[in-house]
């Protein structure tokens, strides 16, 4: 197979910048026909350098997950109308986990009208957002803070997390399999989300439908441990399935978007 051409090779770059990469951009951007583009993607794809998605490609990220303003700028409307959709679902005076994750961050912007929260989270992020709320509490885990994310991570933060049994959990993740498996790519992050599971009563998952179209190495928990799933749209149906079998409340913000909305 010949070497990526220049054109190639900045098509990579955009899409490492911005996670995702639409069709009808990268031809405006190139001067070039849809079709032109298209060819250009399924090669990269052929080499495993990006995954197609409808209307695109994004980075092709199995072992590996991508860059933090990545992960904010893929679906962050669709994460929006999550985070407001979960948000609903919390009572005022109840205490809640909220994990590490662009989408749940989204979750504690809408908990700003709340009253009564008791917050502990892993993420100085949703720490930022929360704590200048006079009526929410916020308890933050203690532990090594990864710099790329501001997660903190690692064994103390597990026992931390362990203290508590809390009402709800609301908790992201890096990739959904076709088998329910919630999945993730640092092992450290991965034990500290299934303590939060583990001392939660209810377990809601925000998590949007590019999450079916991704791949990581590490099994969090199962869609089987969910409670209610808040997704733009569960476009898998062997998802769907689990969801169903598993009695999984599902919560679809917008269901499937219109071809202009795909990129």
């Amino acid at each position: 197979m010949p070497d990526i051409s220049v054109r190639q090779q900045e098509i990579i770059d955009l899409a490492r910048a911005r996670g995702r990469v639409a069709v009808d951009d990268l031809a405006s951007r190139f001067e070039v026909t849809p079709q032109t583009i298209r060819k250009d993607l399924n090669e990269l794809c052929e080499r495993r350098l990006l995954s197609r998605v409808h209307g695109g490609a994004m980075v092709a990220s199995g072992v590996e997950n991508l860059g933090y303003e990545a992960r904010r700028q893929i679906g962050s409307r669709e994460k929006r109308a999550i985070g407001e959709a979960a948000a609903r679902l919390i009572p005022n005076n109840s205490s809640l986990f909220l994990n590490i994750g662009t989408t749940t961050e989204e979750v504690a912007r809408a908990l700003s009208d709340h009253e009564g929260l008791l917050v502990i989270t892993n993420n100085l992020n949703i720490a930022s957002i929360l704590y200048p709320h006079p009526r929410i509490d916020v308890i933050v885990a203690g532990g090594p803070v990864r710099r790329s994310d501001g997660g903190v991570i690692g064994g103390a933060a597990v026992d931390f997390i362990k203290q508590f049994k809390v009402d709800h959990a609301v908790i992201g993740t890096s990739a959904i399999d076709p088998d329910g498996a919630l999945l993730d790519y640092d092992f450290r992050e991965v034990r500290v989300s299934q303590a939060i599971i583990g001392n939660s009563r209810k377990v809601i998952l925000a998590a949007d439908r590019f999450k079916f179209e991704r791949s990581a190495p590490i099994r969090v928990a199962h869609m089987s441990q969910v409670n209610v799933f808040v997704t733009d749209w569960l476009s898998s149906e062997p998802v769907a399935a689990a969801c169903r079998e598993h009695g999984v409340e599902v919560i679809e913000t917008s269901g499937e978007p219109d071809a202009d909305d795909v990129g």
